[in-house]
């Protein structure tokens, strides 16, 4: 059975879990601890430090404001292997926060530190704290194929692009 390769980076760091042994969802909790976060307003880029509230490491993103939550470790997946990182369907009902490329995708060869790029949807400050469970990750087989130049022709009546397979049902 194949393996992920867990590395974490500071003490303390949790490894993604699924909540029961049917989910399939290993959820990634946001490691901010004396850590500094790359965050965005609008096309700005700035590094800033984590603050502390009640005694945690927080991160505070103002209306439409973006960031990579660090998760405090790196992986390595095996090969023919992706990691999706999508929303948590708690997470996205109780707050604002939203996955900025959801599913975003994690490559068997990718080398550093895992972080999730998130936003805040809302129209008022979005903290995130540490420890918090901000994301799931889904693991997917694929394939790689090679491309050929070749033609393409039309196999079957379906031709016309998005929406050529008839009307949806909405608005009617």
């Amino acid at each position: 059975m194949p393996t992920i390769a867990f590395d974490p980076l500071f003490p303390g760091v949790s490894v993604p879990s699924r909540g029961t042994t049917g989910s399939a969802g290993y959820d990634l909790s946001a490691h901010l601890t004396g850590r500094r976060v790359r965050a965005w307003a609008g096309a700005v880029m700035q590094e800033r430090p984590t603050e502390v509230r009640n005694g945690a490491s927080v991160l505070i993103l103002a209306p439409g404001e973006k960031a990579l939550v660090p998760l405090g470790f790196k992986a390595r997946l095996p090969k023919g292997y992706e990691a999706q990182i999508r929303p948590r369907s708690g997470t996205s009902v109780r707050t604002d926060l939203v996955i900025a490329n959801a599913p975003g995708t994690v490559d068997p060869d990718y080398p550093d530190e895992w972080c999730v790029p998130v936003k805040n949807g809302g129209v008022s400050p979005l903290i995130i704290t540490h420890g918090d469970r901000i994301a799931q990750m889904i693991l997917a087989r694929f394939e790689t194929l090679e491309f050929v130049t070749g033609t393409v022709e039309q196999t079957t009546d379906r031709a016309g692009g998005f929406g050529s397979t008839g009307h949806g049902t909405v608005g009617r």
